[in-house]
């Protein structure tokens, strides 16, 4: 079953990552207490909280016996175990986890790389953008093969693949990308907002 206890998150509200722990739990209606973080004036490397998160990023879980959880993925496939975001059948679970993983590894390094230098550090890392625009681009472009004829990444309903390629995506236009070009990454994501019981990334539920 979901987790439901007492638990707290160590959180950055522009942040993709941490809202898709955000959403799992508004989704799931997990009670938690939201903790603030400003990454820019360093509060992610300060001594208590390297102490919680030796990696120093958010999000971070900590759970009502003082265990803690980092990586926004693991989070949320820890908090929705059980849940219908969670394929049942092994092979759908799998296809889930490779979707997150290429998130990981593909996805998020360049959109959301690139939205982060736009709106934070466009003086010192403008330079970067040029490698990242063509890396988000070809990222964009597989997802929006996959949708074409499929409402979901995994399987008929909404999982956490979905959830974890949402966050920054829907948000890729503030690093510069035109998602005009991708109808059926467009129609998900409208398809995914309309859910019951979404939540916006400006939204904090629960705190």
């Amino acid at each position: 079953m979901p987790y439901t206890g007492p638990m707290q998150l160590y959180d950055y509200l522009p942040s993709g990552n941490g809202y898709k722990v955000r959403w799992v739990c508004a989704q799931l209606g997990l009670d938690h207490a939201r903790c603030e973080v400003d990454i820019h004036a360093g509060e992610t490397h300060t001594e208590e909280f390297l102490a919680m998160n030796p990696a120093g990023q958010i999000p971070l879980l900590v759970l009502d016996d003082g265990r803690t959880l980092s990586e926004s993925n693991a989070i949320i496939r820890y908090l929705a175990d059980g849940s219908d975001l969670v394929p049942r059948d092994p092979y759908d679970h799998a296809k889930m986890l490779q979707w997150q993983f290429w998130e990981q590894y593909r996805h998020e390094p360049a959109i959301a790389v690139a939205r982060f230098i736009v709106n934070y550090e466009a003086k010192g890392r403008a330079n970067e953008l040029a490698a990242l625009m063509p890396k988000g681009e070809a990222a964009l472009s597989v997802m929006e093969t996959h949708l074409s004829g499929r409402d979901w990444f995994v399987g008929r309903d909404c999982s956490l693949a979905d959830v974890s390629l949402y966050a920054y995506t829907h948000v890729a236009e503030e690093g510069g990308f035109d998602l005009g070009d991708y109808p059926a990454v467009r129609a998900w994501l409208d398809r995914f907002a309309r859910r019951p019981g979404h939540i916006a990334i400006t939204d904090t539920p629960n705190t």
